[in-house]
């Protein structure tokens, strides 16, 4: 007969600790079931469930172990019937809660737990993603970011991540909600929509408020993008007002493009980690191209302007790219590059970007008017485009030393 004993070591941490308490357990005689260990602010944590034969001392080898070593040593008998609690919910589906926000209020962790616990979820870890935060008060560099990995019986998913939405909408927070899989940190191809996400105006009012139609244009892309209009309808009308216009007021624009805040830290890094990245836009291939050349996105698909004479003619080249072709693009690539979906990543924040959001292994809607936030199924509105990097599992410290 064994018996199952939980060894929790905390105290200071110095080297040779783990190597002088692992000389104690193999001379009991004990069996390593479980082991984790964690050092904050210099202070070690350590548990681990062992196997014992029935007369084996542990106890009196951890006692002297423990003095020798600078560390508080407890030994906590498990029953067979908590052994067994434990085995069940290690095998409980796992879920990814990531909290996200220029400064994180302590306010938002009783919130959180509030949540999770009303759920039947358990927090079984919860780690930073984020750098460290300047002493002076500042803001930290790339926001803030805690990802928590929590366990429980199967939950209704969609209500959990409405009452999540809600919550941070109300503490100024970005809550997202994840399924972990193998596929989570193995993603390979991210698209990305262009207009508004990638860039910070919507091409289409630009070049109309320079053809003296800005408000005219602006009001139908409105309503388009709050999903009140058929996107090619609304595409067509809005196109028919730009007849006329000069082809070098689109050069003048495509120059002066202001890219989305963390758009250019995102892409150095996706292109360094081997991420395919790709735009599918309902925008304008002119100036995708643009962003194509000054950031190195791998492909490109929009709507192909028609210019006759040096003028706008007001049409486009058919089909047009709306929200059933951008899901099916997502799915082209994928197959073409020999990805599973789980391995895809969009992002966009109109209603036209659904369809592509819902498609991909891990859809955000960024930046998204509410109606897009409440369908996509994670959404990022508190900081910059680069904290796709987060939801994906990276921490900021890692990739600040593969840049070294």
């Amino acid at each position: 007969m064994t018996r199952r004993v939980l060894i929790r070591a905390t105290g200071v941490a110095r080297p040779g600790q783990l190597a002088g308490l692992g000389k104690a357990l193999a001379t009991s005689g004990a069996r390593l079931l479980d082991i984790n260990q964690s050092v904050t602010f210099g202070i070690v944590s350590l548990e681990a469930l062992v196997g014992l034969p029935r007369e084996s001392d542990l106890e009196g080898a951890l006692a002297a172990t423990g003095d020798s070593l600078g560390l508080d040593i407890q030994a906590i008998q498990v029953s067979a019937e908590d052994y067994q609690r434990w085995s069940v919910q290690a095998s409980q589906p796992r879920l990814i809660l990531t909290l996200l926000a220029p400064h994180l209020p302590a306010g938002i962790l009783a919130e959180v737990g509030a949540l999770t616990a009303e759920h039947g979820l358990t927090v079984e870890l919860i780690h930073r993603l984020s750098g460290r935060e300047p002493l002076d008060g500042g803001m930290p560099d790339h926001g803030s970011c805690v990802e928590c990995w929590l366990r429980g019986d199967e939950v209704d998913l969609d209500a959990l991540r409405k009452k999540a939405l809600a919550l941070g909408a109300m503490h100024g927070v970005d809550i997202a909600l994840q399924e972990d899989s193998i596929w989570r940190r193995h993603r390979r191809l991210v698209c990305f929509d262009m207009d508004s996400t990638l860039i910070q105006t919507e091409v289409i009012d630009e070049l109309a408020r320079r053809h003296g139609v800005g408000e005219e244009v602006a009001e139908v892309t409105e309503r388009a993008m709050r999903g009140e209009l058929d996107f090619q309808q609304s595409f067509r009308e809005r196109m028919a007002k730009l007849k006329g216009l000069d082809e070098s007021v689109l050069a003048e624009i495509a120059e002066s493009l202001p890219l989305m805040d963390g758009l250019e830290r995102l892409m150095r890094h996706l292109k360094r980690l081997g991420y395919r990245t790709a735009i599918l836009s309902g925008g304008f291939t002119y100036f995708a191209r643009h962003l194509q050349e000054r950031l190195g996105f791998d492909e490109i698909h929009a709507n192909e302007l028609l210019i006759e004479d040096g003028k706008v003619t007001g049409e486009v080249r058919e089909p047009i790219l709306d929200a059933d072709r951008k899901a099916e693009l997502l799915h082209e690539i994928a197959e073409r590059e020999g990805l599973a979906m789980e391995q895809t990543i969009a992002v966009g924040d109109g209603a036209n970007d659904l369809k592509m959001l819902a498609a991909a292994g891990l859809g955000i809607a960024f930046r998204a008017k509410p109606l897009v936030q409440a369908q996509a199924r994670q959404s990022i509105s508190t900081l910059g485009l680069d904290a796709v990097l987060y939801l994906i599992g990276y921490r900021q410290g890692d990739l600040e030393e593969q840049e070294s």
